[in-house]
C-alpha cells in the first residue's frame, strides 16, 4: 500500500511514458529515417542478392538458376573489362584528394583576389555531372574540340580521345576529376579553418616550415576531412555511371564500361533485360564497396580509440 505524503494524499505514480521519455525520445525521432532506410536501402540489397539467383526479364516468371549467373560472370570478358576500368577509376580518382588539399592550402592564403579564385575553383562542384560530361565531350570532339585542336597544333595529328579504346577511360576520368577535386578542396578548406593556430605558432618556434609543417602539424589535424574525402572519392569511383553513360555509352566497343554501367546495360537496356544477371553484377560491386567501406570504418574506430 502506497504511503501517504504529509498532506494526507497518496503519492501519484509516474506514467510509463514519463519514466522512459528520455530513453525513447531519440528513437522516436530516428524512427521515420530508419523505416525509410530499411525500405529503400536494406530491403533492395537483400532483394538484389535473392534476384541474382534467378533468370528474369523483369516481367515474366522467374526461373531459378542457383549460382549460374556468377559462373557466367567468371567467364564474361566484358565483366573483367568493367572491373579493370573500375580499378583504374579507383587509383586515378584518388588523385583528387592531394590535389584538393593543395588547392585548399593555396586558397587559405590571404592574397589579392582570393574570393575570385575561390569562386572559380568552387564552380565545378555545383555543375551537374551531365553538364560536365557534355562539356568534356565537346572538349575532346574531333575537328572542333579544344583538346583535339591543341594536340593537333603541338604534334600535327589530333587525338580523338573518346574514340580510342586505349584512351577513352582516362579521358572520362579526367572529366570526373574536375568536380571531384573541387569537392575535396571544399572539405579541406573547412578543415583548415579548424586548425589550431597555437600549434602552428609552436611549430614555427621549433623551426618547422614547409613540408615538415604540413606533414607533422597540419595533416594530423585534417584527419576527419581526409577520411571523408577518401571515402566519398572511393565510392564515387566505384559507382561511376553518369559520365560513362553521357560521354561514350560504354563505347567504343565496350572499352569504357564500368561495373555500374554494365549492370544497367544487362538489366535495364534494350541489349539485355537480364535482371538476374544485372543483380549478380550489382552484388559483386556491392561486396567490393563493402570491403573498402568496412576498412575505412575499422580505421576510424581504431583512431578514435587511440585518441586521434
Amino acid at each position: 500500500m502506497a504511503q501517504a505524503d504529509l498532506s494526507g494524499h497518496a503519492p501519484r505514480r509516474r506514467s510509463w511514458w514519463r519514466e522512459n521519455q528520455q530513453r525513447l525520445t531519440p528513437w522516436l525521432f530516428l524512427a521515420p529515417g530508419m523505416v525509410m532506410f530499411a525500405f529503400y536501402v536494406i530491403m533492395p540489397i537483400f532483394e538484389s542478392f535473392r534476384l541474382s539467383f534467378y533468370d528474369w526479364d523483369g516481367l515474366g516468371q522467374k526461373a531459378w538458376l542457383g549460382w549460374d549467373n556468377y559462373v557466367e560472370l567468371a567467364d564474361d570478358e566484358a565483366f573483367y573489362t568493367s572491373l579493370k576500368n573500375n580499378v583504374i577509376w579507383l587509383v586515378l580518382y584518388l588523385l583528387s584528394v592531394p590535389a584538393g588539399l593543395g588547392i585548399a592550402i593555396f586558397l587559405n592564403q590571404t592574397v589579392f583576389g582570393i574570393r575570385l579564385y575561390k569562386s572559380l575553383f568552387f564552380f565545378p562542384f555545383v555543375i551537374s555531372q551531365v553538364v560536365v560530361g557534355l562539356m568534356f565531350s565537346w572538349f575532346y570532339a574531333p575537328n572542333f574540340g579544344l583538346f583535339y585542336n591543341l594536340i593537333e597544333w603541338l604534334t600535327g595529328t589530333g587525338v580523338a580521345v573518346l574514340a580510342d579504346p586505349d584512351l577513352v577511360t582516362y579521358g572520362i576520368i579526367a572529366a570526373g576529376l574536375w568536380p571531384q577535386i573541387a569537392y575535396c578542396m571544399i572539405l579541406y578548406l573547412t578543415g583548415l579553418n579548424n586548425v589550431n593556430p597555437e600549434q602552428i605558432e609552436a611549430a614555427r618556434l621549433d623551426g618547422a616550415k614547409g613540408f615538415r609543417m604540413l606533414w607533422y602539424v597540419v595533416l594530423p589535424q585534417l584527419r576527419p576531412a581526409t577520411f571523408i574525402a577518401v571515402v566519398v572519392t572511393v565510392i564515387g569511383a566505384l559507382r561511376s555511371f553518369d559520365l560513362v553513360s553521357i560521354m561514350t555509352d560504354g563505347g567504343p566497343f565496350g572499352s569504357s564500361r564500368v561495373l555500374s554501367f554494365y549492370m544497367y546495360e544487362q538489366a535495364l537496356s534494350e541489349y539485355g533485360y537480364r535482371m538476374g544477371y544485372g543483380a549478380a553484377i550489382a552484388v559483386v560491386l556491392f561486396l567490393i564497396m563493402m570491403v573498402f567501406i568496412s576498412g575505412f570504418i575499422w580505421k576510424m574506430i581504431r583512431d578514435e580509440k587511440e585518441g586521434y
